[in-house]
């Protein structure tokens, strides 16, 4: 039970980190990124859900140190593989 509760956490926060970069003027998955409020609310949601998971499956500290450390891993990555998976010859 445990281990399906981290692995819903970790993938509502895989999509918060998503909607997050995809909002950012700077984003390259997309040719116009998301708007700003929607995405904002959405991922404020995404995020506290997750948090929710993790203490639902772990223990307090532990599950806001996953939590941290999930989402930091995921907002360094998430624009390398914009640039990794970018069409050859695209401006964008």
């Amino acid at each position: 039970m445990n281990s399906l509760v981290i692995a819903l956490a970790l993938l509502l926060a895989l999509v918060g980190a998503t909607c997050l970069y995809l909002a950012s003027p700077n984003q390259r998955w997309r040719a116009t990124p998301l708007r700003a409020k929607p995405a904002r609310l959405l991922v404020g949601l995404l995020a506290l859900s997750s948090l929710y998971a993790f203490t639902r499956a772990l223990d307090g500290v532990s599950a806001v140190y996953t939590f941290g450390t999930w989402i930091m891993l995921l907002l360094v990555v998430l624009p390398y593989l914009g640039v990794f998976f970018r069409p050859r010859g695209g401006v964008r």
